[in-house]
């Protein structure tokens, strides 16, 4: 095995890519097995409750199964994640819409969202640049989510959510609908070559700072980068007083983000009519967020709801994120994602 040979780390990125792999493969035999395992013991436990009478356990017995049935769902989901960037580590963005505190508090939601559901999969998550609001919530936020599959899971999250609630902020407690949209592109390696020459672009650097706690990590030595073809624009303010290392680390996303706009156009081109379900813009909607008068979240793509708003908030964002990459692989496919029965 490649993993055992005696020269393999003579080459440390290489052996470190290995390494990933296996762990990965790893992991995946060891949860098919478990998975199985988990079956067959309540198959015999059904069984051993019929023989004994026993109702109670014949109930927990089947409970237990069908929860495995979702993890069935998200693991059959997952081995179609076979995209090129799809196993990568992933940026996330979140801007807040116009509408001053309301959509900045709202922007700030997103984020603690998508913080939470990363850290329920044991994901890290890395702020990379915050640009607070002025009263509350924040304008902007890039982090970096570290986790197999991470952009695979992600990538459908791209769009606008509307928020609707009884605003915070509002003395005649009004109800008022907030914007913010979520941006997400791949972290890309050594095996992807994105060439960028500085008369490309347009780099500036500015002071920021932090607002404490969750945003401990922003510096006085921020970067932008300015893509002039394309108007893509990042930011990294994240190693504290360490210039070189923000201007290295923007120059990394802002690669990554050239990439993902070319992941974008090969897919408009074999599928036109995917790629305008699932087209990234400030006008496309895919999320509507319902606190008052009634609670719901409804993806406007695939039709998912769900009535408890303050789970999905807290992170439990699976179910939507399954439909649509369903959605998205029976596009391209043609062929619907069979059901486990």
């Amino acid at each position: 095995m490649r993993a055992e040979d005696a020269d393999l780390w003579n080459d440390p990125q290489e052996a470190q890519k290995l390494m990933r792999e296996r762990q990965m493969l790893d992991d995946g035999i060891k949860g098919i097995t478990g998975l199985t395992q988990s079956l067959n013991d309540n198959v015999e436990l059904i069984a051993l409750g019929e023989e004994e009478g026993d109702q109670s356990v014949i109930s927990e017995a089947e409970a237990a199964i069908r929860a495995l049935r979702g993890e069935v769902q998200a693991r059959q989901i997952e081995t179609l994640l076979s995209g090129e960037a799809d196993s990568n580590d992933t940026y996330l963005e979140v801007h807040a819409g116009a509408g001053g505190t309301e959509s900045q508090d709202w922007a700030n939601m997103l984020l603690r969202m998508y913080t939470r559901w990363a850290e329920r999969r044991g994901f890290k998550v890395e702020v990379l640049e915050v640009h607070d609001g002025e009263e509350a919530g924040i304008k902007s936020a890039t982090v970096l989510i570290k986790g197999h599959n991470a952009y695979g899971w992600l990538k459908t999250e791209s769009g606008v959510h509307r928020l609707v609630r009884i605003s915070p902020y509002d003395s005649n407690a009004r109800r008022h609908t907030s914007f913010a949209s979520c941006w997400v592109y791949p972290v890309i390696d050594d095996t992807i070559q994105i060439d960028v020459s500085e008369s490309d672009v347009r780099i500036d650097t500015y002071r920021a700072s932090g607002a404490g706690g969750q945003h401990v990590n922003t510096t006085d030595s921020a970067v932008r980068i300015t893509h002039l073809a394309t108007g893509i624009v990042v930011a990294c303010q994240a190693e504290r007083s360490q210039h070189n290392k923000n201007r290295a680390k923007a120059w990394e996303m802002l690669r990554s983000r050239l990439y993902e706009d070319e992941l974008k156009k090969r897919e408009a081109v074999a599928n036109a009519t995917e790629a305008s379900k699932t087209d990234i813009g400030w006008g496309h909607q895919i999320r509507s967020y319902v606190l008052q008068p009634y609670q719901l979240v409804k993806d406007l793509r695939t039709g998912v709801e769900s009535t408890s708003p303050q789970d999905v908030l807290d992170g439990d964002l699976d179910e939507f994120m399954e439909a649509a990459l369903s959605q998205r692989i029976e596009g391209a496919s043609g062929e619907p994602v069979e059901d486990i029965d």
